[in-house]
């Protein structure tokens, strides 16, 4: 495994972001083919970084044969955009490595969890922009893009249904002029990467109401859109085994299908 560290520092970073990578670089196998990678953001309301969905995520997705990778990003007191060209450069260090760690170049998703999937997300939606493209990639577009998203009971909208302390840990003072730019279901376009969201009808910190606008956002802007909402559940499940959950009470075996749900869901695209 190559198993790196690497700096992800930019302008506005607090401490030091970073990328972890676990690259999967065995090659005696019958077939050996270029690899998925997906690219994980922990939650954390953007005011921590949730170790338990980083890692351990990483870990399963290396059991399905996928590379992964795991950004540590700049949290409060750091501010939008910082967190965004973190990840911005996180893409383009993978996309620069596409050959040397055998990855599928059409198969570079990034999955978030909470915040991270509002992080996630805001690639998503904003992988073009003219500031990505050119404070980040260089004038090259096609090094920011994720060909898909896993969004785990994210973080979307600043409106009705909003979790508000991840938006004031992100925007800060600059919240009133900012919320409605980075409430994404109205940010979403035809070139919004295809989506793959769950999320629990009982989750108390997150309303489902954030995963079901932005599905039904990317459904209007003919964006191809898995969407599962299970019954019960609190938020931050992680994987939803008793390793990542974040107490005894919380623990909802059933959403422990989510990541083979999200396995199809990379295989398909």
């Amino acid at each position: 495994m190559i198993h790196e560290t690497i700096d992800m520092t930019v302008e506005g970073s607090i401490g030091t972001p970073t990328l972890t990578t676990y690259i999967l670089d065995y090659e005696d196998c019958y077939v050996f083919t270029e690899r998925p990678l997906v690219l994980i953001c922990p939650g954390g309301g953007y005011e921590n970084i949730s170790v338990r969905e980083g890692e351990p995520i990483a870990m399963q997705f290396n059991a399905m044969g996928y590379h992964a990778a795991v950004l540590n990003y700049s949290v409060a007191p750091a501010r939008y955009p910082a967190a965004l060209l973190e990840l911005a450069s996180a893409m383009v260090t993978i996309r620069k490595h596409v050959k040397e760690w055998h990855i599928d170049p059409n198969k570079i998703l990034v999955q978030g969890s909470s915040a991270g999937g509002h992080l996630a997300a805001s690639l998503g939606c904003f992988w073009n922009s003219e500031f990505l493209v050119n404070e980040v990639a260089g004038g090259d577009e096609s090094l920011l893009k994720p060909n898909g998203l896993i969004l785990s009971y994210p973080v979307i909208t600043s409106g009705e249904f909003a979790h508000r302390d991840s938006f004031r840990a992100l925007l800060g003072n600059k919240e009133e002029t900012l919320s409605a730019k980075m409430s994404l279901e109205n940010q979403v376009t035809k070139d919004t990467p295809p989506t793959f969201l769950w999320h629990t009808f009982t989750d108390g910190l997150v309303p489902v109401e954030n995963s079901m606008l932005f599905a039904t956002a990317l459904c209007k802007a003919k964006v191809p859109v898995e969407l599962h909402i299970f019954p019960k559940g609190a938020h931050g499940l992680g994987l939803g085994n008793r390793f990542t959950c974040s107490c005894e009470e919380n623990l909802q075996p059933e959403t422990t299908v989510w990541i083979q749900l999200a396995q199809a869901f990379i295989e398909q695209l």
